[in-house]
C-alpha cells in the first residue's frame, strides 16, 4: 500500500473534505475512488447504481481501490461502502487507514451529505442507521485509528488525523 493515509467512513462523513485538507497540509495529492470510477465510466455513481446495480458498482469500486492503493502516494478517500467487499478489506489490512467516524445524526444534518446518494434514497435516516450498523464492524476491522467528527470542524478533524497517524505537515 502506497498512500500516506486512506480514509473510510459512512457516506457523507466528510472523507473527501477532510482528505483534501489533509493532502494540502502534507503537500501531497488527493484521490477519491468514487471520482476515479466516475472518470473511468463517464457516469456518476448514482447513474451506475441505477443502470447496473450495486453489485456492478462494487466490482468497479474494488478495481478502483486496488489501482489507487498501488499507484497513489498521497491521501486516498474511499466510498462509504468499499469496506463491505472482503477483497477490499484484505487490501486495506495493515495500512494507514483512518475511520472518519461521523454519527448518523451528524451526517443527516448536512443536507449535501445525503443528497444524490443512491443507498440513502427514500428514508435517509433509516437507511443510514442500517448502513452504520452493517458497516461498523468493517470500519473497525480495517482502520488503524478512528477519528470522531462530532463537534469538530474540518480543520480539527484533519489535525486529529495527522496526530493519529503521526504525520507531519509539509513546511
Amino acid at each position: 500500500m502506497r498512500p500516506v493515509a486512506v480514509l473510510v467512513g459512512l457516506p457523507g462523513a466528510g472523507k473527501s473534505t477532510v482528505g483534501r485538507l489533509l493532502a494540502q497540509h502534507l503537500g501531497v495529492g488527493f484521490r477519491d475512488t468514487d471520482e476515479d470510477i466516475e472518470q473511468r465510466t463517464g457516469r456518476s455513481v448514482a447513474q451506475i447504481f441505477a443502470t447496473y446495480g450495486e453489485h456492478r458498482f462494487r466490482e468497479l469500486e474494488r478495481a478502483a481501490v486496488r489501482t489507487a492503493l498501488a499507484e497513489h502516494e498521497g491521501v486516498l478517500a474511499l466510498g462509504g461502502g468499499a469496506v463491505v467487499d472482503p477483497v477490499t478489506r484484505a487490501l486495506l489490512t495493515g495500512g494507514p487507514v483512518v475511520h472518519v467516524d461521523a454519527g448518523v445524526h451528524e451526517v443527516l444534518n448536512r443536507r449535501e451529505a445525503v443528497t444524490g446518494r443512491p443507498l440513502l434514497a427514500g428514508n435517509a435516516a433509516a437507511r443510514l442507521r442500517e448502513l452504520a450498523a452493517q458497516r461498523a464492524p468493517f470500519y473497525r476491522e480495517v482502520a488503524r485509528v478512528s477519528v470522531p467528527t462530532g463537534g469538530r470542524g474540518v480543520a480539527q478533524v484533519t489535525l486529529a488525523v495527522l496526530r493519529a497517524l503521526s504525520l507531519h505537515p509539509a513546511r
